[in-house]
């Protein structure tokens, strides 16, 4: 006999997704719809493995924006699971404890939610005894470490601990509830099921186990790469086995393209189709949604920055022939030759007194950063990484936007005197 679970986190149902509905409707309602389907992706791999439990370990909502339906959808679900036999034990994260349903969901006998003080809760599986544990969050914020909170290991069983934290700190997500992994693996718990950190992490031995199972269905390029849960045996001996198993629907990533000598616009669409073929062959989710980085020095360097709308077009139209390929963005990186450089000297010349101009200009930057900050404060904390997680790389970003703004308007004025020879 053995206790059989599975582990995941940060679900983040009603996730909000204002840049991809502004981009993309088709795609907005693909990833919209993505974290419903991640969950029952997961209902779905606990009745077919015949496991014990399901542990959610904090942020299964996405704060004050869930919708009754959303709710109502997951009492569907966590239904589905109760008449399979399958228990739920939950904690809250801080997105959960802003969420207005967290109080007024009525949810199946089957699914247990932990309170602000630990509790420990005894089951049996076979000849193993097995003490669960668990904490939520009160309030949206836990300065402070909870671990102290937590009764100590039963002895004789496999203690399995839930736990949203940000350990010693992640890029991207604040402080909540710190620990480290030397302090969780120190307890003598079997396993620690974490959650909060998006990014999956695995720590200890057979022994014991601390794993961030990360979040099963990304949001955005900067949550990239398949997304998965984690089903874990415990057998009587309490050593642990942990399998990763991928639940994302869509899975983002960063896709470059060689441009390199590329004179005309027909190869470029080539390579791009050839370069997402190579992607989705790649992908583990059924969907890839790819951001295009063009790279190289290329004659079409200037035509690509004029023609983007365009290009995005072709690109979105070679990823529909690939199939189950959405492109999300065109990053342009490309440069032109030096001897078009040099050709383009008056040009070139205008370009670098507009971006000096422009450096120098602090309400053209004040105006940019207060646009940018505004898009950054109005999304979700897990996807403000796009400006960078510190002022410096805020700065940095400032001045990419910047530079781009100057190269758009290079290749605009370049296209203007092409028309005029």
């Amino acid at each position: 006999m053995a206790f059989r679970f599975v582990h995941t986190a940060d679900l983040h149902l009603d996730s909000p997704l204002r840049s991809l509905s502004l981009r993309d409707p088709d795609l907005a309602d693909l990833i919209g719809d993505a974290s419903r389907r991640a969950l029952s992706a997961i209902v779905d791999l606990c009745i077919e493995e015949a496991v014990d439990a399901l542990l959610i370990a904090g942020d299964l909502y996405d704060g004050e924006q869930t919708s009754m339906k959303t709710a109502r959808f997951l009492a569907r679900e966590m239904e589905r699971l109760h008449q399979a036999g399958i228990r739920v034990f939950k904690i809250r994260g801080n997105h959960d404890a802003l969420s207005r349903i967290t109080a007024e969901l009525t949810l199946p006998p089957n699914v247990h939610v932990f309170g602000g003080r630990a509790e420990m809760i005894r089951l049996r599986a076979g000849p193993l005894d097995v003490a669960l544990h668990g904490v939520s969050f009160s309030r949206p914020q836990a300065p402070e470490s909870l671990l102290p909170k937590f009764k100590p290991a039963l002895p004789d069983s496999a203690n399995v601990g839930l736990l949203h934290t940000s350990l010693a700190g992640a890029p991207g997500h604040d402080v909540y509830a710190p620990t480290s992994v030397p302090e969780l693996l120190a307890t003598g718990f079997s396993y620690w099921g974490l959650g909060h950190v998006h990014g999956r992490a695995e720590h200890g031995s057979a022994g014991g186990r601390v794993v961030m199972p990360g979040m099963p269905q990304g949001r955005d390029v900067n949550e990239g790469g398949p997304k998965s849960v984690t089903l874990v045996t415990i057998r009587d001996d309490r050593s642990v086995e942990i399998e990763e198993r991928v639940t994302s629907l869509a899975e983002f990533s960063r896709v470059g393209v060689d441009l390199t000598g590329v004179e005309e616009w027909r190869e470029a669409v080539e390579r791009i189709g050839r370069a997402l073929e190579q992607g989705r062959d790649a992908a583990r989710s059924r969907f890839l949604v790819a951001r295009l980085h063009l790279r190289g020095r290329t004659p079409l360097a200037f035509r690509l920055r004029r023609d983007t709308d365009l290009l995005l077009a072709e690109a979105a139209a070679r990823a529909e022939r690939v199939g189950q390929v959405f492109v999300e963005k065109l990053v342009l990186e490309t440069e032109p030759p030096p001897s078009e450089a040099a050709d383009a000297g008056p040009l070139l010349e205008l370009g670098r007194l507009m971006r000096e101009d422009v450096a120098r200009s602090d309400g053209t930057r004040q105006a940019v950063r207060a646009l940018a900050e505004k898009l950054r404060d109005e999304l979700p904390a897990e996807a403000r990484g796009f400006a960078g997680g510190s002022e410096a790389e805020f700065e940095s970003f400032l001045d990419r936007l910047l530079v781009d703004a100057s190269e758009d308007m290079l290749a605009r004025l370049s296209h203007g005197s092409e028309e005029t020879v």
